[in-house]
């Protein structure tokens, strides 16, 4: 009797692990990078098969890390540094915490048009915060981010900064490749960070911050 072996569909290819720890960016000097070899470890790593692709950036922000958190831990106004969204609504009752959810409308000219995101952890503490898309008309399908806000090492005892940290994890799109994925997601994510730097650095300037 014949085997029916050859009737089997191929197994899926084997997932890996992000390896994020092991490639310096360029914003970092190595000491500093090895310092957040840790934190890299601890949330920015992700399962990844051949159809998705990920990346790490970081960005060195001239003020103290409590005030470039207060930017970033605001999950219900992303526009406060995203150059892309022209607004942001949350539900009536919305509470800064796991699961809550934003709808987001971006602006025109990008090939997305809405985007509707979950709050997948925020840490007040650790200076961490995550999303994930879960809907809306845009090309970045399961794209899932984590933004960590560190205290940079400074030379000769100068003012405080802050070294952020961005990673994502995303779908390839059919017709396209991963490095024409990858650059258009790190435009965009090179983008909000320069400006979160920008904010930053005139709220702490200004004796103020991102409120909460």
């Amino acid at each position: 009797m014949a085997t029916e072996n050859h009737l089997r569909p191929p197994p899926p290819p084997p997932e890996t692990t992000t390896a994020h720890h092991l490639s310096l960016p360029p914003s970092l000097t190595q000491p500093e990078f090895n310092s957040l070899h840790p934190s890299i470890t601890e949330f920015h790593s992700y399962p990844l098969s051949p159809s998705r692709c990920s990346s790490l950036l970081a960005q060195r922000i001239h003020a103290p890390p409590s005030a470039v958190w207060s930017v970033v831990r605001r999950f219900d106004k992303p526009q406060l540094y995203k150059h892309f969204i022209k607004s942001c609504t949350v539900a009536e009752g919305f509470t800064m915490a796991a699961g809550s959810t934003r709808a987001v409308d971006v602006i025109s000219g990008l090939p997305a048009a809405t985007s509707t995101e979950r709050l997948d952890v925020i840490d007040d503490e650790k200076y961490v915060i995550g999303f994930t898309v879960i809907g809306g008309e845009h090309r970045l399908r399961n794209y899932r981010a984590v933004t960590t806000v560190h205290e940079a090492v400074v030379v000769g005892g100068g003012a405080a900064e802050t070294v952020v940290l961005e990673s994502y994890v995303v779908d390839v799109p059919e017709g396209n490749t991963e490095e024409d994925t990858r650059l258009f997601a790190d435009t965009v994510v090179k983008l909000n960070l320069q400006k979160l730097a920008a904010v930053a650095e005139a709220a702490a300037a200004g004796g103020g911050g991102g409120g909460r």
